[in-house]
């Protein structure tokens, strides 16, 4: 059996563990993850690898076409290293404003 069809059975999580697993035993310096995979990725990998994290997205914001979202606050506390905030703060009326209450939110939870 290939590696690609055993990857075929594991679930979102079990792949995703083994992956970030595979990216330690190479050297990689940092992954991207959704935040619901940061914490249990923090707790594999330990404070190694970065965890960058897309899908952020402040209190009270449309998820838009993000599937799996989370705001800074929580992304922090489970284990994000950096965040990618785009259309939060590019779509807003007001882009500075939008990009300092997300600067906020990073600062009260870090």
């Amino acid at each position: 059996m290939t590696s690609r069809k055993r990857a075929t059975t594991l679930g979102v999580a079990e792949m995703v563990a083994q992956r970030a697993r595979q990216a330690q035993a190479i050297g990689v310096d940092g992954i991207v993850c959704s935040a619901e995979e940061s914490a249990n990725l923090r707790a594999i990998l330990g404070r190694d690898i970065a965890l960058v994290t897309p899908g952020i997205r402040p209190a009270g914001s449309a998820a838009g076409d993000q599937k799996r979202v989370m705001t800074p606050a929580r992304a922090i506390a489970a284990g994000s290293d950096y965040l990618v905030v785009g259309r939060p703060v590019v779509a807003a009326a007001d882009p500075k404003a939008a990009a300092q209450a997300i600067v906020a939110e990073i600062a009260a939870a870090s």
